[in-house]
């Protein structure tokens, strides 16, 4: 007798839904642009500077905008048509990159030009984060979000073991501008696939109409949760102090390893493919628990302390597919609470915050591993950031573990979930 026909694979479930499917192939080709970008502007700056602390202070400029904008870029989010912003944020971030690829390869670039594209840079960013990350519900409905969100960030981390590596053949054969310049042409692949969606297919989220006080409501929402609140505070300790691997990984490759730009690329690729492996467990996954960000956020804190003491880039190689795998569950399980925690209406507003807490963090922490880097030791960096995930771990077990509610199972059908109403209500009576 026939063995009855499997269940669809429920790594890739999401991907039948067509709009998806565009939107993945797309951010495919635009996200490999992004890390060669990323590794090209890292070795840029060391190259003009041979400074941490510069690394630093551009990852500053560029996050910056982030930390203050960001908010209002979730309200944008909440209040308007999510494909149109996307359709702006995109077209700008590829001219940016064509700008500052057009300065390098005419060998005109000084440090301050890139202070200025990568603040540029911010700006886009404080807009497009919260807009892109709650645009993946209204492509898949909540049915299929954490998948959605889970392979989203497979895919950036594929995109990070692929573009560090065509970035190091790149900047071999033609040099660093090309990197930069491949980055801004991929943003076209981003807006032909937004322009080929249905409309009819989106499954829009309830708009926020306009209101005065939609900020201060958005942060009101979060403090009466305390399953936001945990995990952003979580997020943000990691974001500030772990997340700087664009300054911790550079100083490593240059200084204690002594390698050049291959090393570095070979070193963030090792993150990026580690964390594949780590989004496609994460992907088969139909629950979602804070026990379950908790156990990442500790791992991911361990594997990252023992990169500090490896001997060669070959030892600190292997360990960084370890890292990349435990900080790929933390991010994706923590995008996934947040976004099934909060009602539609105040969805953009609350990924505003996780972006805040992501990569807003970068002003504060990336000047300050760029100051132990050079002034202590590369090394320390590293140890800081793994410490710091440890230090995470720690808050959400004693504060996380503790919250009696669990989520719901991700199988089952989007009516089972509670829903606006009730979840307003509960607001309230959290607020009295």
């Amino acid at each position: 007798m026939a063995n009855p026909p499997k269940e669809n694979n429920k790594v890739f479930r999401s991907l039948k839904i067509r709009n998806y499917r565009l939107y993945f192939t797309g951010q495919a080709i635009s996200l490999c642009g992004t890390w060669m970008q990323t590794i090209g502007q890292d070795w840029l700056v060391l190259k003009l500077t041979n400074s941490g602390t510069q690394l630093g202070i551009v990852s500053a400029f560029q996050f910056l905008p982030i930390l203050l904008l960001a908010p209002f870029g979730g309200v944008l989010a909440d209040r308007f048509n999510k494909r149109k912003i996307l359709y702006f944020t995109q077209s700008l971030a590829g001219v940016l990159a064509l700008v500052l690829g057009t300065l390098v390869v005419t060998n005109n670039i000084h440090i301050w030009m890139i202070y200025i594209l990568a603040l540029g840079l911010g700006v886009v960013n404080a807009l497009n984060s919260p807009t892109q990350q709650t645009f993946v519900s209204e492509m898949v409905g909540n049915e299929y979000l954490s998948n959605a969100i889970t392979l989203n960030s497979t895919e950036v981390n594929l995109a990070r073991a692929v573009g560090p590596a065509l970035a190091g053949v790149i900047i071999a054969l033609f040099g660093l501008g090309f990197c930069f310049l491949f980055n801004g042409f991929s943003y076209i692949a981003v807006i032909v696939v937004l322009s080929m969606m249905k409309k009819e297919e989106l499954k829009p989220l309830k708009r926020a109409a306009r209101a005065k006080g939609q900020l201060r409501d958005g942060f009101r929402y979060v403090r009466n949760s305390p399953i936001l609140l945990y995990t952003l505070i979580m997020m943000a300790i990691i974001g500030t102090l772990s997340y700087e691997f664009s300054i911790s990984l550079p100083l490593l490759a240059q200084f204690t390893f002594h390698g050049g730009a291959g090393t570095y690329a070979a070193l963030v690729a090792a993150t990026g493919a580690g964390s594949v492996a780590g989004g496609l467990f994460i992907a088969s996954r139909r629950r979602v628990t804070p026990k379950m960000l908790v156990l990442f956020a500790f791992l991911f804190g361990v594997a990252f302390s023992v990169v500090s003491f490896m001997p060669n880039a070959i030892s600190a190689f292997f360990i960084l597919l370890l890292v990349g795998a435990a900080s790929m569950n933390f991010l994706s399980l923590g995008n996934t609470i947040l976004q099934l925690e909060t009602v539609p209406e105040m969805r953009g507003r609350v990924m505003s915050l996780w972006a805040i807490a992501f990569l807003g963090s970068t002003p504060i922490g990336g000047p300050i591993i760029g100051w132990i880097g050079d002034h202590i030791g590369p090394r320390y960096g590293v140890l800081t950031g793994g410490l710091a995930a440890i230090l995470a771990a720690g808050i959400g077990a004693m504060t996380l573990l503790k919250i009696p509610k669990t989520l719901p199972d991700l199988a089952s059908e989007p009516s089972a979930r509670l829903n606006a109403e009730e979840l307003n209500i509960q607001e309230d009576q959290k607020t009295r």
